[in-house]
């Protein structure tokens, strides 16, 4: 009776929301979103057939592994993460393309074609029975009846003959033009509220006069949507509004100072049309800086600034962009100045990384359910508590930009570059969105910006381009009864046109029994970075010593597991090794050489220890841990991949081509940016490579850096800097010349690395010798020990993960007083702390500058930033939980029920 009633009943829509979020909720997981349950009349044989070439393009998903083990034992004795990346807007692979390539489906009169068991969409990988008349779901095995207005016959192989014409039938990836029932109400216009702190700091700073520009540069783009809707609201320790009626010549500035009881005046004129209240937009952008230019408000009321803006923008949604230049102080909301530079490099520092409230978090829920999404863009120049801070981005899918000690020189054309992708980029409103997986097997952690409801729908205000998340994959049986596993992600969104759409992402992966397979199969970026996020959520939770020595566990076993040779192993985990005539091979298996496929893991687990967000020691500011924790939860692959392990150029020498657009033939890693600008040669990140006479280049997608040597040729600094030599310069006004040849050719690389991530990656020109900026630089220089205790040079890497011993190698001269962590012989000659020939780079990094923002506290008074003597302990501590973060954030969620 239930069946028959699924049968006659209409489609459930996705996004069900008929009188609140109650409703919404259930009714999203009863329809478009309903769980996968038990399968029915599965047979193992009927995906032999599927055809493996039809596959979702790799800037869309990534995976861990290209073919999945065949049983639980089997994925637990390969010791590698299943799982995946996915990106469901990702831009077009061609950067001078502005189409993804993405059939759109419109349906006809029998609506979207589904699975009435698990709702899982048509797709190439079902199978055909009864001649086409009815069909198997790939997912859940549930057999299906073919709708008559969609019946097709098959050919000889048991395929449709209509499949070359129907895109669901063909490709990996469609989008639908969802029907009525899929909508709540109308589709809203986008909205854009901008909420910018106006208190002293930010006037002094020149953060202010930066938001203003920022904004004014992007309105042209945002007036491009003629539905498109804007609003404004400052604060300092009042909450201003601003009405800008179409029928005004100035705007109209409304003071609320009582912030317990705060009120909303004008409450149906403080949202306009952009199109139609430009001139009075423009004339309050062109006069916000000097309005408060002189304002030495010290207080920040951001919390009764966010829920006034959220009372105004609730009924919409939108995107909520905020603009924070100090520590919020006041009522709701308001932080304390909690930084310890005492717990800093200990056990105890990873508190500092964790909320220190829940306002933010919950505050996050109640915009997601409202479909409001907040970029966050910081300007510290103190203490601000930006773990706290970001957990509104992160449950409401937005992003978090952070730009300490701001600057409109160094750091002005990076957030103006921020504030413009974040604003004109591909962006999508109320989105929801669910990943399926083949019977047998269950999505159990979820990693990235979102807010969860129920146990595995990801709600997200605002989808983007650059939004991705990643999943872990686990077996929820102990033996998979299908050749091919099946992953099925599902994206209900609202176009910026208005339109209500559904893009789907299916994916087929072989499965196998056999260990070398799985390990040939691997996937050595998509692993480092899905390791990156389990040991970020498990830092969270136990410390960033535990999630290190995860790390570095996770490599060991990885690779000691990937040498077993080939091996199969059945359900009850027993292997061919398990015999006395395999032991031999299985002890032989250390002296193995390391599958091709995860040649690079220790490099790039080695370099992810070192990073700005696990590495240790007391150098590292909380807030700059943060904000870089922040980045890397919401990082695509491609991204990740240089971020762990940057890229060093030597420009010095590059060869004539270098710097030259036109390099369309050449591979993708020789060429950068949308005129194919051909990159000069790599050079492995020790300080053995530089050289006094050098200039070279490091970008890790974030922030680049253009290392000078002291003795670099003067034509050469002529033509890239227009002087002669770098002594005595102001390293803070130099900047890249016009005019020659090399420095035309170095701006292409520089614009052309840039155009890979879509925003201007802060370029910071270091001299050779200035201690305060060199030791950043060094701290990319990840094949060399780093001056925290326990860390390895990569050839000691190598030999401890060939070992397989945790126990660290006795080095001389290592840790904060050695020679960056090199044994005597290895690199560069001499005693520890020694200066090799033409350098000074046998020393450890100098220590840090000694004020502004990260420098150490000053002797009595508060902590202004941080620095503490580093631990002596070494890498033993208790075993981390095996569980996953859960919450409705970034962590990993609490697994699907199975029932």
């Amino acid at each position: 009776q239930q069946q028959q009633q699924q049968q006659q009943a209409p489609a459930q829509g996705p996004y069900g929301q008929q009188a609140g979020h109650q409703q919404q909720q259930q009714q999203q997981q009863q329809g478009f979103h309903a769980q996968v349950p038990q399968a029915q009349n599965s047979n193992p044989d009927y995906m032999a057939s599927v055809d493996l070439s039809i596959k979702v393009p790799p800037e869309f998903l990534r995976m861990t592994v290209n073919k999945i083990p065949t049983s639980s034992s089997l994925a637990a004795a390969s010791k590698l993460p299943m799982g995946g990346i996915i990106r469901p807007l990702a831009p077009p692979s061609d950067h001078n393309s502005e189409d993804d390539g993405v059939a759109v489906v419109n349906p006809s009169a029998t609506g979207i074609i589904r699975c009435k068991r698990c709702r899982t969409y048509m797709n190439p990988f079902v199978a055909w029975v009864e001649n086409g008349r009815r069909w198997r779901c790939n997912i859940c095995g549930q057999i299906n009846d073919v709708p008559s207005a969609y019946f097709c016959h098959l050919d000889q192989d048991g395929r449709r003959r209509d499949r070359a014409q129907r895109p669901e039938l063909n490709s990996g990836v469609v989008e639908y033009i969802a029907p009525q029932e899929y909508m709540v109400r109308p589709p809203q216009p986008p909205c854009y509220m901008f909420v910018i702190d106006v208190s002293g700091a930010a006037a002094r700073a020149g953060s202010l006069e930066a938001v203003a520009a920022g904004i004014r540069a992007n309105l042209d783009h945002l007036m491009s949507n003629p539905r498109a809707m804007v609003g404004f609201l400052t604060y300092d320790k009042s909450v201003h509004f601003y009405n800008m009626k179409q029928n005004l010549t100035q705007p109209q500035m409304l003071v609320v100072s009582d912030l317990k009881e705060l009120f909303i005046p004008l409450p149906d004129d403080l949202l306009v049309n952009l199109s139609d209240s430009r001139p009075v937009v423009d004339a309050f952008l062109d006069g916000l800086p000097s309005m408060f230019n002189t304002s030495a408000a010290s207080e920040s009321c951001l919390g009764p600034a966010l829920k006034a803006a959220f009372t105004v923008m609730k009924n919409i949604g939108g995107k909520m962009c905020v603009f924070q230049s100090g520590l919020p102080n006041l009522s709701d909301g308001a932080l304390k100045h909690r930084e310890n530079p005492r717990i800093m490099g200990t056990p105890e520092e990873f508190k500092l990384l964790c909320p220190s409230t829940n306002w933010y978090k919950d505050t996050g829920v109640e915009f997601s359910r409202s479909q409001i999404s907040v970029e966050m863009f910081l300007f510290p120049h103190q203490y601000m508590d930006t773990a706290t801070l970001s957990e509104l981005p992160k449950n409401t899918a937005g992003t978090m930009y952070c730009y300490p000690s701001f600057s409109s020189t160094s750091d002005g054309a990076r957030f103006s570059s921020d504030l413009t992708h974040a604003l004109t980029r591909r962006t999508c409103f109320e989105a929801v969105m669910r990943v399926r997986c083949t019977r047998g097997m269950r999505l159990s952690n979820f990693y990235g910006n979102f807010c969860i409801r129920g146990t595995d729908l990801l709600a997200l205000p605002n989808a983007t381009s650059d939004t991705c998340f990643a999943f872990d994959l686990s077996h929820d049986e102990p033996m998979l009864n299908t050749s091919v596993l099946t992953i099925q992600s599902a994206l209900l969104y609202t176009s910026s046109e208005g339109e209500r759409r559904i893009r789907v992402h299916t994916h087929a992966v072989p499965v196998t029994s056999v260990l070398s397979d799985v390990v040939n199969s691997v996937d050595a970026d998509t692993v480092c970075n899905l390791l990156a996020k389990q040991a970020l959520d498990l830092s969270l939770k136990s410390g960033l010593d535990t999630s290190r020595t995860r790390l570095l566990q996770a490599c060991m076993d990885i690779i000691k597991s990937a040498k077993g040779g080939n091996r199969n192993v059945g359900v009850y985990g027993a292997t061919n090794a398990s015999f006395p005539s395999q032991r031999q091979q299985q002890a032989d298996a250390g002296a193995a050489e390391t599958p091709e496929s995860l040649a690079l893991l220790p490099l790039y687990t080695m370099a992810l220890q070192k990073n700005i967000v696990f590495r240790g020691g007391a150098d590292v500011h909380p807030d700059e841990r943060a904000s870089a924790m922040a980045a890397l939860r919401t990082m695509w692959v491609d991204d990740s991949r240089h971020f762990i392990y940057p890229r060093m150029f030597s420009l010095h020498d590059m060869g004539g081509e270098a710097g030259t657009e036109g390099g369309e033939s050449m591979d993708d890693d020789q060429v950068c940016g949308r005129n194919h600008v051909v990159l000069p040669g790599l050079v492995d990140l020790s300080v053995d490579n530089l050289k006094s006479d050098g200039i070279f280049l490091l970008d890790n997608s974030i922030d680049m850096y253009l290392w000078v040597g002291k003795a670099a040729d003067p034509a050469l600094l002529s033509s890239l800097f227009g002087v002669s030599s770098m002594e005595g310069v102001d390293m803070a006004g130099i900047s890249l010349s016009e005019g020659s040849d090399l420095s035309s050719r170095v701006s292409n690389i520089i614009k052309g690395l840039r155009e890979l991530k879509g925003t201007a990656a802060k370029l910071t020109i270091v001299r050779e010798g200035d201690q305060s900026i060199e030791q950043r630089f060094f701290w990319h220089l990840v094949e060399d020990r780093a001056s925290f205790h326990g860390t390895y040079s990569y050839v000691e890497y190598m030999s401890l993960i060939n070992s397989g011993n945790m126990a660290p190698p006795v080095v001389a001269g290592g840790g904060p007083g050695g020679s960056m962590g090199r044994a005597p012989g290895q690199g560069m000659q001499g005693p520890p702390g020694a200066a090799p020939p033409q350098s000074n780079y046998g020393a450890p990094p100098p220590a840090p500058p000694t004020s502004g923002y990260g420098a150490p506290p000053m002797s009595g008074g508060p902590p202004t930033g941080g620095m503490a003597p580093p631990p002596t302990g070494g890498m033993g501590m208790a075993p981390p939980p095996t569980s996953g973060m859960y919450g409705g954030g970034g962590g990993g969620m609490a697994p699907p029920p199975t029932s």
